[in-house]
């Protein structure tokens, strides 16, 4: 979410998810876990290694990114010689058994190699840090598991409604999630970001609906195929069901929405579902296609990548983003990008992969989408949060065109403000990477809850 999970997708900033698997000796049975240098920063990956019918089998984690349960698709030892091969990525790992306690080698993944030594690990070493705001119950408000229908889609979706326990009638928020499958607490590297920031917000008074997206969790539907419109259709029936509750204030309820939520929101309000208020955290101001261009720019940057190599990389990712949102169809896209990944050196299995999202729906969408006319519609007070180190939807890209937009319209409620020292997620963070996500124990920081309650207390009875 708020992480966009699918926002640095053309290989230009490294991939950084690789795993090998285990050889035909009990020694390689369990955990290992190494770390890879990259533009001087660190990834640990963690690969588990177990018995089965048709020879070893392996899974691999990267817990810097969040991700876990990689699959590797082929194991193959020869004498104390290992190769891995996790086609998901195009990546190889190779290597070379030295004992039981260590396993000297290389993964190679876009046409790059690095050293990567595996060593045994504690299952209990490669667990994340704990989540202290994580909520638990019992709660000092009530929680109800509701549904609630998309009539336009046929669909009905699931979620959690938490509400005070006194009689109300109570403001009222719909939580909007960024990019991704989410559910209703859009879990992201193990931070359940929805989970605190309902939690805070109901504990200040307000009502607040979370829900699993299309497809996923208890939901119906399909999330595959679906673009940020089709989002919007449902964000939009979350509303028309939260109104219709008794002990909600219908002519207090207003959207939060957080990366891609971000833009969604605002299309809900002036084309599907009129609301009372938007809270826009880390929303994008400009067309999804500089969004990306500046991202990978940044993130490259921050990983010590020489100024020339960022400015290539810009150059490289311009061109991808103009012959995506130029081509007419999917088979065009893909007759323009192939060759472009192909000249970087990524491998067959990776490009396919690549090819695959750039021409998905819903990215066709993002890549085109300007924002700036929706929030010039917008009509109802706003808030608008940046963390100064997001690298995701930076912050002196988006924040400027974000308060001229809003400005320009008829709403003379706007708030645009950027949070010292927080990243992506609204965490406390040191270089705003997303792999120090998940080795962040905060999962959203007080300043940016209370900020959020806060503006929205003042502007509801």
């Amino acid at each position: 979410m708020g992480s966009w999970c699918r926002s640095t997708v053309l290989g230009i900033a490294i991939v950084l998810l690789g795993a090998p698997a285990a050889p035909a000796q009990t020694t390689v049975v369990g955990a290992w876990s190494g770390t890879l240098e990259i533009g001087g920063m660190e990834l640990q990956v963690v690969f588990h290694v177990e018995p089965g019918e048709d020879g070893l089998t392996a899974t691999m984690d990267s817990p810097d990114q969040g991700a876990t349960g990689i699959p590797v698709s082929d194991v193959t030892v020869a004498g104390d010689s290992v190769t891995l091969a996790v086609d998901r990525i195009g990546g190889t790992y190779e290597g070379v058994l030295a004992g039981d306690s260590q396993i000297d080698g290389q993964w190679t993944q876009g046409g790059r190699s690095f050293p990567l030594t595996l060593t045994p690990a504690d299952e209990s070493d490669t667990a994340p840090p704990p989540r202290p705001q994580h909520p638990e119950p019992p709660y000092p408000y009530v929680a109800d598991s509701v549904t609630f229908r998309n009539e336009s889609a046929g669909i009905t979706l699931a979620g959690t409604l938490t509400r005070p326990e006194s009689e109300g009638p109570h403001p009222a928020v719909v939580l909007v999630s960024g990019s991704g499958p989410q559910d209703r607490n859009s879990e992201v590297f193990d931070h359940k970001l929805f989970h605190v920031l309902a939690d805070h917000l109901t504990r200040q008074g307000m009502a607040v609906l979370r829900y699993d997206e299309r497809g996923v969790g208890a939901s119906e539907g399909r999330f595959t195929g679906a673009t940020s419109e089709d989002f919007a259709s449902d964000v939009a029936a979350a509303v028309r069901f939260l109104r219709a509750r008794p002990a909600i204030n219908s002519d207090a309820v207003g959207l939060l929405g957080m990366s891609e939520g971000g833009f969604v929101a605002p299309m809900v309000h002036t084309r599907f579902e009129a609301v009372d208020f938007l809270v826009l955290m880390a929303g994008p101001g400009v067309p999804g296609h500089e969004i990306l261009v500046e991202q990978g720019a940044k993130m490259a940057s921050v990983q010590g990548a020489p100024s020339a190599v960022v400015d290539s990389a810009r150059s490289v990712q311009r061109r991808l983003m103009r012959a995506i949102r130029t081509a007419s169809d999917s088979a065009e896209i893909a007759a323009r990008v192939r060759p472009m990944l192909k000249a970087q050196g990524l491998p067959n299995a990776q490009i396919r992969s690549q090819i695959e999202q750039v021409t998905s729906p819903w990215f066709r969408f993002f890549v085109r989408h300007d924002p700036a006319p929706t929030l010039r519609q917008v009509n109802v007070p706003v808030l608008a949060l940046y963390g100064s180190k997001d690298l995701q939807v930076p912050p002196e890209q988006n924040a400027g065109p974000m308060r001229t937009a809003l400005q320009g319209g008829p709403s003379d409620d706007v708030t645009v403000r950027v949070l010292d020292g927080l990243n992506h997620l609204f965490q406390p963070a040191e270089t705003g990477l997303p792999t120090e996500y998940t080795q962040i124990e905060t999962t959203m920081a007080p300043e940016a809850l209370e900020a959020v309650s806060g503006w929205i207390r003042e502007r509801t009875p």
